[in-house]
């Protein structure tokens, strides 16, 4: 098996199921035809993906006979002409455990020419956690729009003036250019500022950036583009209860990220902890460091075309997760390079400029940095209280954001991960003396294991390394005696510090 498939296999034995870019079929009674849903919904995701032949994802992704291997092949490259444009596939030749598997790595289809479509339907598909799903109309003026760069963050509002922004929010942003370029655009004042700043056009009508920044009220001429904030109902609920601590947040951006992060901080559960110093606090179930930078990358990066407008930010806290989501896809940016490499790429160009002037009207602190340190803050965050990494979801016109709670107790969710990492005994404390020094890896590894037990696919994003590596030193470290393996045989594998 090559090695990248070796990787590929293994990431999903730890997740127990597919990625978005990732479909797994037996496909031992020929080539199925779910397929021409997910042909369509992968050459309309971004990067592309792939789809492996020979696999049981029931049985631990493991291999399954296939009758002819070359006929699915053929099968699939005869398939792959019925949509418009075709769909461009690369087809291989593989192995898993030693069984014979057929792996197509589906091309994502040029946005010039997105959607991708069934020709006998004229149905499009788009890519979820899910599975593949039928694109409304909607979603499709979302592709056709893409196919031009944006600008619509610097359209006049038609019936907004000068008397629509909040002389308070306009007061502090001005002080803070002063303060940061003062031999720039700090070098202007009044209504010239705005203008050159993009929150008025030359007429002194305010744009869109401008109403988003620094409007007194937004939402009176964008209904939807607020904030909709949900939590699943506890068992402490009424019977019946749909939701908890339901909100829609409105007002300008920095307004509205205060109020989101009031919501946290009175809907995530929150645990008792006692440091090491012998110091108690109070811990959320989600690092509110994290929370706020999902929130602020979704306000700014979020759509702001005609299609989207009627949608919301989301934020559902479900018992074992809290999901954001927002209209747009990632623009000049890939998933897998998220967090990787200081690259700052704006949809918005002039929403994103004006906001690294504001500041937060309850903190003081900065809206945000624009240095592209966001999703490293959250991948720190996550790993500081325990937590597994987050799962980010670009499906082309829409962005998720996913973080998975730690252990919870049976009294409404309380977040544990903490309690143990500070309660528990190190683990170098607990070695026996005659053991071997672990190396640098090692010792990172029975760090996050502290936390509670994690697979290899939850520790390569933690680690910055290969999936071979990471297993290489869980091996030391089981042959040790220090970390003990649990799953398999179908179920899924992971490890935890030993007893």
């Amino acid at each position: 098996m090559a090695p990248d498939l070796r990787d590929l296999v293994e990431k999903l034995r730890s997740s127990g199921g597919d990625y978005t870019n990732v479909e797994v079929k037996s496909a031992a009674g020929g080539l199925p035809s779910s397929l021409t849903s997910t042909l369509s919904a992968l050459a309309n995701h971004p990067g592309g993906g792939i789809i492996i032949l020979g696999l049981d994802e029931r049985n631990d992704f493991r291999p399954v006979a296939l009758t002819d291997p070359q006929i699915l092949k053929q099968s699939l490259a005869k398939k792959a002409r019925a949509f418009t444009p075709p769909v461009q596939l690369t087809i291989e030749d593989s192995t898993v455990d030693g069984e014979p598997v057929v792996v197509a790595t589906v091309h994502e289809c040029t946005p010039s020419a997105k959607p991708c479509r069934v020709n006998a339907t004229g149905a499009a598909y788009l890519r979820g956690y899910d599975g593949d799903f039928q694109m409304s109309e909607l979603e499709e003026q979302a592709f056709l729009a893409s196919r031009q760069p944006p600008h619509f963050d610097r359209l006049p509002v038609v019936g907004a003036t000068r008397d629509d922004l909040d002389n308070d929010l306009v007061d502090d942003f001005a002080r803070t250019v002063r303060l940061r370029d003062r031999r720039g655009l700090g070098r202007f004042d009044g209504d010239e500022l705005l203008r050159r700043a993009g929150v008025t056009t030359p007429d002194g009508i305010p744009t869109v950036a401008g109403l988003l920044t620094l409007g007194t009220y937004p939402q009176q001429w964008f209904p939807r583009l607020v904030i909709q904030a949900a939590a699943e109902p506890s068992p402490a609920d009424t019977p019946g209860a749909r939701a908890r601590n339901q909100v829609t947040i409105t007002g300008p951006i920095p307004r509205m990220l205060d109020a989101a992060l009031e919501w946290a901080e009175q809907t995530f559960d929150t645990a008792i902890v006692t440091r090491p110093d012998g110091t108690v606090v109070d811990v959320q179930s989600y690092p509110l460091v994290a929370f706020r930078e999902l929130i602020a990358n979704a306000l700014l990066h979020r759509d702001l075309d005609c299609w989207s407008r009627g949608m919301a930010v989301e934020v559902r806290l479900r018992k074992d997760r809290l999901v954001v989501t927002n209209p747009g896809g990632l623009y000049g940016i890939t998933v897998d390079r998220l967090g990787r490499e200081a690259v700052t790429s704006a949809r918005n160009m002039w929403l994103v400029t004006i906001s690294q002037y504001l500041r937060s009207p309850e903190s003081g602190g900065r809206v945000i940095e624009a240095l592209a340190t966001g999703i490293p803050t959250i991948t720190q965050a996550l790993i500081d209280s325990g937590l597994p990494p987050a799962q980010y979801s670009d499906a082309g016109i829409r962005f998720t954001a996913v973080l998975k709670s730690g252990s919870v107790s049976s009294r409404g969710g309380v977040h544990r991960g903490i309690e143990q990492q500070t309660r528990s005994t190190p683990p170098e404390l607990s070695r026996p003396t005659h053991q071997r020094q672990p190396t640098a890896t090692q010792e990172k590894i029975l760090q996050i294991l502290s936390t509670g037990p994690h697979g290899v696919g939850d520790l390569q994003p933690l680690l910055s390394l290969s999936a071979s590596g990471i297993r290489k030193a869980l091996a030391e470290l089981r042959d040790a005696g220090m970390v003990e393996q649990i799953g398999g045989r179908g179920q899924r594998t992971v490890y935890r510090l030993a007893s």
